[in-house]
């Protein structure tokens, strides 16, 4: 069953994700002009890369939250967000110090790992 749920995790959070991006890139824009990355529309081989990423991300989220104890609401809702500063939070905020990555960029793919985490632990946690 939890197989079942990473995978639905994986396709959930690439579809929210797509949207989330959809809907901030005009925010970027506007705060970047010239400097903001034209992403474009990806190739078939990204998305499946990016559904394998997630795929990962969800499997270790699920192994980490059963060595946890937190793989039930509401344990996996905070393991999410503790995961989500300990690691996506403290790489973006590093990328802005060491690799002059924008603020404005940074946040928004900070909120983009937010949501994935969040949405990773609510499947699993409620099909736990």
């Amino acid at each position: 069953m939890i197989v079942l749920g990473i995978a639905v995790a994986a396709v959930a959070a690439f579809i929210l994700s797509s949207v989330y991006y959809i809907v901030t890139a005009p925010i970027e824009q506007r705060a970047l002009g010239d400097r903001m990355v034209d992403r474009g529309k990806p190739a078939p081989w990204k998305i499946v890369t990016e559904l394998l990423r997630t795929a990962v991300v969800g499997g270790a989220f699920a192994w980490i939250a059963a060595q946890a104890g937190m793989l039930s609401l509401p344990g996996s809702v905070l393991l999410a967000l503790v995961l989500w500063v300990a690691f996506p939070l403290v790489l973006l905020t590093g990328s802005i110090i060491w690799e002059r990555v924008p603020w404005q960029t940074a946040a928004i793919h900070a909120g983009d790992w937010l949501l994935k985490l969040l949405l990773v632990a609510l499947i699993l946690g409620l099909i736990h």
